[in-house]
């Protein structure tokens, strides 16, 4: 299961998964794009891997893996307790 953690102005979606198996986390990035459809990266944290980067220019690419290390700490307690209303007890 994935779950919501921040939309962007450009409506840039970031989900997270649970905590899977093997005690990483799946950071999903998704951007609509009118040409393309959707450009997409995914970040498994806490080792930082990212994977299957589509359509992104480095520039962004830059801007995601600064804005994923400085959340992976939050990402990684709500990847841990289901989800952020489960995290902040709401």
């Amino acid at each position: 299961m994935m779950y919501p953690y921040l939309t962007l102005n450009d409506d840039t979606e970031i989900v997270h998964s649970e905590m899977l198996p093997d005690g990483r986390v799946k950071v999903y990035i998704e951007t609509p794009d009118e040409k393309d459809g959707f450009h997409n990266a995914t970040c498994y944290l806490p080792d930082y891997t990212w994977e299957n980067i589509n359509g992104y220019t480095e520039k962004e690419m830059d801007f995601f893996k600064e804005l994923v290390r400085n959340n992976a700490h939050v990402i990684l307690e709500f990847a841990q307790e289901g989800d952020y209303k489960n995290a902040s007890n709401l």
